[in-house]
This record gives C-alpha cells, sequence and structure tokens, in this order.
C-alpha cells in the first residue's frame, strides 16, 4: 500500500501492518489523516461524509518514487480519494502497469483523468451513471464497452449482486443472503478480494463468487475495517 497518513494516522498505519499489508511506501505528514464520518440507519445503508486531510497531499516527487518500483504487468489499484490521479495514471501507464480504478467518490477531478488507460472498472451503479450518463445496468455495461472497449468492467449492483464484461463475455454473480448490519465496507471488501482472486489466478466467475461471500460477511458485521473478514473465514 503506498499513501500519506497524518500525525494521529498511526493506528491506520498498524492496522494495515498487523493485516499483512506492506507498509513501506506510507509516508506520515503534518496534519491529520483522510477520514469518514459514517452514519448507518436501520437498515443498515449508510451515508458517508468524506474529509481530504493528508489524503490530497500528494506530490509528483512521492508518486514517481513509488512507482519506480514497479514494473510493466504490475497491479495498480486506484480510487479517487486522493489528489494527482490524472498524473498517477498517466505515469503507471508509461510503466506499462495494469490500472484498476474505483472511480469513487465521482467529481469533477475526474474529468482530467485518461479512462483509455485504465484496464479495469470496479464501479457501483451509481458510478456507472456518473461516468456514462445511463442508469440501467445493461446500458451502463454497453456504454463503457463503447467507450473503453479494452477496458474489463465489474458492476456491482447492490442486493442484485454483480456483473463481469470483456468484450463479448459476460458473468454475472448473485449475493449471499445474511442479516445486514452495516453495509459500510462492502464495495471495499468486494473489491480487495476480486483483485486477490486475480492475482491468485483464479477464473473470473471464481473470483466474483469470493468476492461476493467476503461482502456478505462484511454487512453482516457493524463497522468498516473491523467487518472486513480474514481469508481463511471465506470459503468458495
Amino acid at each position: 500500500h503506498a499513501g500519506l497518513i497524518g500525525e494521529e494516522g498511526e493506528i491506520l498505519f498498524d492496522t494495515c501492518r498487523e493485516s499483512g499489508v506492506n507498509t513501506e511506501f506510507i509516508r506520515r505528514i503534518p496534519g491529520k489523516s483522510g477520514h469518514t464520518i459514517i452514519q448507518v440507519d436501520r437498515s443498515g445503508q449508510n451515508c458517508i461524509l468524506l474529509y481530504g486531510g493528508a489524503n490530497q497531499s500528494m506530490t509528483r516527487e512521492y508518486v514517481d518514487e513509488v512507482l519506480g518500483h514497479f514494473e510493466k504487468g504490475d497491479i495498480l489499484l486506484l480510487q479517487n480519494e486522493i489528489n494527482l490521479l490524472d498524473y498517477i495514471i498517466d505515469r503507471a501507464y508509461e510503466r506499462g502497469m495494469e490500472i484498476i480504478l474505483n472511480p469513487s467518490p465521482y467529481n469533477h477531478h475526474l474529468d482530467s483523468c485518461d479512462f483509455s488507460r485504465i484496464s479495469w472498472f470496479l464501479l457501483n451503479e451509481i458510478e456507472g451513471w456518473q461516468v456514462t450518463g445511463e442508469k440501467e445496468p445493461d446500458r451502463i455495461l454497453a456504454k463503457l464497452g463503447e467507450l473503453y472497449p479494452e477496458a474489463r468492467v465489474v458492476l456491482t449492483l447492490g442486493g442484485e449482486g454483480s456483473v463481469y464484461q470483456y468484450k463479448e463475455e459476460q458473468y454475472r454473480q448473485g449475493i449471499f443472503k445474511v442479516e445486514v448490519r452495516d453495509t459500510t465496507a462492502a464495495g471495499d471488501t468486494f473489491t480487495g478480494y476480486f483483485i486477490a482472486s486475480i492475482l491468485e489466478g483464479m477464473p473470473v466467475p471464481d473470483g466474483l463468487r469470493l468476492a461476493a461471500r467476503a461482502s456478505a460477511i462484511a454487512v453482516s458485521r457493524d463497522g468498516a475495517t473491523a467487518s472486513i473478514p480474514m481469508r481463511e473465514e471465506v470459503r468458495l
């Protein structure tokens, strides 16, 4: 993992390290870490307020330093919670990296990004609408295929599961029904597990199923990071 944390960010650093994440590229800077304020209603749905903090303090020098350790074929996962996203995409593309983008939260900063350089889009229905202008899942997928024909797409549909699309290839995965307590980390859990499945060389249908199972466990628990299951908890 690479990123910037504030002066009080030790708990974030420790959580990554204790979870087995390589923390050598995490830097501490003056000020506050990026964080969220999360409201959860009685049905388990959430409303998230985002404070950028240290996440908005990326420099080109730091980006170049981190990317200098990676090469063609390495995978880079990005979300729109940091500044310089366009610069990061361009430099990673030049290095031949496989770029996975979750365009969340969607805002005008994404307008400066060259989406033709994205290898994978992982997004939900709302983000799909924001990127394409289409609201129906099938039309979102069709538009993404038209705009970015070389990109692979995973569209998550909440209670309707998820869909993978690449050119003429398409797979659908339903949800595993559980009692929902808190949906806060559902998308992040799905994304993490699906990308892990890619790194492990799993077939896409198996990766979707693994990610769906992990997300089901996460939404059955309270909290964000604390709700994400460890790998040994998730069965195919």
